[in-house]
């Protein structure tokens, strides 16, 4: 379904525009009205990483007048097989600054604006205020139901995308506040429910081909084009998965959920209620509680954990260390002396008959997200001792060896 563009043109090209645009303005659809339209809308892109880096420059290199870029992390080693909008130098820097510097060399006569901030709660509607759209490149589903909602108050689309190994998929949202009936679904219509913290790894613990993500991220740009511009059919009530390795593209219909919990008939998060604590909603500590490392019964800290295995090496203790971990992580890094118990055989409850429930157990997986899911599925079934490494693997090459690889 065609909707009306986003935004009114602004003021008549200058004779650099002209030149610089001049291939969009052959193209009938877009012309020369359909660039000042581009020049005055103002887009949101949330993460500078896989599916941000190609929007981003795409969207700058179309002509869209002000972007913003929002993203806390800074430039790891890692980013760098996919999120292309980053280089070597940039390691270390703040990924918002590195994006910038990038879309200028592009085009300078975009303007940039940098949030160098994480959304949560208390920001989120203050911060995307005042854009027509927000392109979602974020990989964790505390943000994208955040996100959503607050697109969803604001009364802007939401361009969504996801990648996850060799598949990816992208869809808009753009569900109402009012209570009014619905046109178009928003996220929550698709996903009611976050999946179970922990069951669904993210690229960081399954992995993405890094060119998927120039798949799914210029499709972004082309949705957020259309709805600035107003041509052909955004993806409203479409969804589009994309499976890389058989390079097919299928659609899925998307239906308004008249009992959506933001944009139903009888909506319960409003802007008089404000946005609730999405960590909770999907499962994760409540945002501001983190409990220091080794303060909690649940945890042991890396340095706890050296201490134990050594004295395990003495014959001192009989800890059993247990990755959770998929095989392609333990390939890049591992700890010493860990026993292997996928987190799929906690799922199915095969685990229990291959971790003794005799002796003090410490699990751990890539962060501690995995592991802690996997500690509660342990203690459900009666194991007295058992904990998890807080910060995971990443915390052991941090604080015990850093010599070893991150990822």
């Amino acid at each position: 379904m065609s909707v009306p563009a986003l935004v009114e043109p602004g003021p008549p090209l200058t004779r650099e525009q002209t030149a610089r645009y001049a291939r969009h303005l052959l193209i009938p659809d877009v012309g020369e009205l359909g660039q000042r339209r581009l020049a005055a809308s103002r887009v949101a892109v949330l993460g500078a990483g896989g599916l941000g880096s190609p929007a981003l420059l795409y969207l700058a290199a179309a002509g869209v007048g002000t972007i913003a870029v929002i993203d806390p992390d800074v430039v790891d080693t890692s980013n760098l097989q996919r999120q292309v909008v980053h280089g070597v130098d940039d390691v270390g820097r703040l990924k918002v600054d590195s994006a910038a510097e990038s879309m200028a060399r592009v085009n300078p006569l975009v303007e940039v604006v940098r949030h160098p901030v994480r959304l949560d709660s208390s920001n989120a509607l203050s911060v995307l205020a005042g854009y027509d759209l927000v392109v979602d490149g974020t990989d964790n589903f505390a943000t994208r139901y955040l996100v959503n909602d607050a697109c969803v108050l604001l009364g802007v689309p939401y361009v969504w995308g996801s990648v996850f190994r060799f598949d990816g998929q992208v869809s808009v949202f753009w569900g109402r506040s009012d209570g009014g009936e619905q046109q178009f679904p928003c996220y929550r219509c698709l996903f009611p429910e976050a999946p179970p913290a922990g069951s669904v790894p993210s690229c960081a613990e399954g992995g993405v081909l890094g060119v998927l993500c120039a798949a799914v991220g210029a499709a972004q740009g082309t949705e957020a084009i259309k709805l600035l511009t107003g041509i052909g059919e955004p993806l409203l009530g479409r969804l589009l998965v994309h499976d890389a390795l058989q390079a097919s593209w299928r659609e899925l219909k998307v239906r308004p959920d008249p009992d959506c919990a933001v944009c139903g008939r009888e909506p319960s998060i409003t802007r008089a209620s404000g946005l609730p604590d999405y960590e909770v909603f999907c499962g994760l500590p409540p945002a501001g509680t983190a409990v220091p490392v080794g303060a909690s019964a649940d945890e042991v800290s890396a340095t706890e954990l050296a201490a134990l295995l050594a004295r395990r090496e003495r014959g001192e203790s009989d800890v059993v260390l247990v990755d959770v971990r998929e095989p392609g992580e333990r390939a890049i890094v591992s700890i010493p002396g860990a026993v292997v118990v996928p987190m799929a055989q906690f799922e199915s409850g095969e685990a229990f008959t291959s971790i003794p429930f005799d002796r003090p157990v410490v699990l751990h997986c890539r962060s501690g997200v995995r592991s802690a899911t996997a500690l509660n599925r342990l203690r459900a079934a009666g194991h007295p001792d058992a904990r998890h490494l807080a910060g995971g693997v990443l915390a052991w090459v941090d604080e015990v060896d850093p010599t070893l690889p991150r990822y």
